[in-house]
């Protein structure tokens, strides 16, 4: 009789158990879904404030920056961590950078790729090979540059493959070309490219082709604009230290930096290395966003991570249009 209760005892228990771990897989399960929803609403906010502000074409620049926030008003700016959203039972915190503030390896000349391996611990022939090997990749000929790659060199590889010999169609297509390595790439490099160019704008509504013709003019591969560079960005730039980094980093969560007030932070010596990579002009801003939102429900830990690539396009119907959409989990 003993081991008959003792038996039951252990099924019980096994039971009582196995009835707990199904509970709190469901219950993360829900908290999981709920940050999910949680975490694109906050996708769709970013959006409509970037409608709101990109396509107002009676915005005043001037009056956005000089007169103060009502209180309780969020600033969205870029490159800006925005404060906590409640929504629903949890709340959601988004981060909107611009493209221009990053390196785009379709369009970058050979000195601006070769600056954005200043991260990295890198000998000169790596820099050579990787920044050849780019530009060999995105070209539509088969001719090799000195340290670069065709499809001689893929071809040979124990599982091979071809150089596109057109534009890069992503930023991890990276990991093919020769030289980049996971650690190069997972190690910053994928935070501070991009690929989107014009070919992904699309013809200008007529009634538009002049206003937008200067931000077009203005616009250039060969600069990045350092009010929209992330910290790993800025820290590839010659001369720029760490404590400048984050001193332009303190400085933007107020307003935009003009030349003069990078000339300010890291004096003459080191503006007249970076000036010729950089630009802050409010025209060299590009079409093409990239949100991250971050959703939680109430206050546990689940979370949840959407990150977005976004065209704003006044001409839509919907006024943007998504180009990439990556659940972070």
């Amino acid at each position: 009789m003993i081991w008959v209760l003792a038996l039951l005892s252990v099924i019980v228990g096994e039971f009582c158990y196995a009835m707990r771990a199904q509970i709190n897989i469901t219950r993360n399960f829900k908290e999981k879904t709920e940050a999910y929803y949680v975490a694109k609403a906050g996708i769709m906010q970013a959006i409509y404030e970037l409608i709101r502000i990109e396509t107002n074409p009676f915005q005043s620049p001037v009056a956005e920056e000089t007169e103060p926030l009502d209180e309780g008003k969020i600033d969205w700016r870029i490159n800006v961590k925005i404060p906590d959203i409640s929504f629903g039972a949890g709340a959601f915190s988004v981060i909107i950078e611009n493209e221009a503030g990053k390196i785009n390896i379709n369009r970058a000349d050979q000195n601006l790729l070769r600056m954005m391996l200043n991260n990295f611990d890198l000998e000169d022939i790596d820099k050579d090979i990787i920044v050849d090997s780019i530009m060999d990749w995105r070209d539509k000929d088969d001719l090799k540059r000195l340290h670069g790659a065709e499809d001689d060199y893929y071809q040979s590889l124990p599982e091979p493959y071809r150089a596109r010999n057109d534009d890069f169609e992503s930023v991890e297509e990276l990991l093919l070309v020769r030289g980049v390595t996971p650690e190069i790439f997972h190690g910053g490099l994928k935070d501070m490219v991009t690929v989107y160019t014009e070919k992904h704008l699309g013809t200008p509504f007529p009634g538009q082709r002049q206003r937008m013709a200067g931000r077009r003019s203005a616009f250039s591969y060969d600069r990045v604009n350092i009010n929209f560079a992330s910290e790993a960005m800025l820290r590839a730039f010659p001369q720029m230290t760490e404590a400048h980094a984050r001193e332009i980093i303190e400085f933007r969560k107020e307003k935009d930096l003009a030349m003069p007030d990078v000339l300010e932070i890291v004096g003459p010596g080191a503006y007249a290395e970076m000036a010729p990579y950089i630009t802050t002009s409010r025209d060299a801003k590009s079409p093409f966003f990239t949100i991250v939102s971050e959703g939680k429900f109430q206050d546990g830990p689940v979370k949840h991570r959407l990150k977005v690539v976004l065209k704003i396009d006044a001409r839509a119907e919907k006024k943007y249009k998504i180009l990439k959409w990556v659940d972070q989990g």
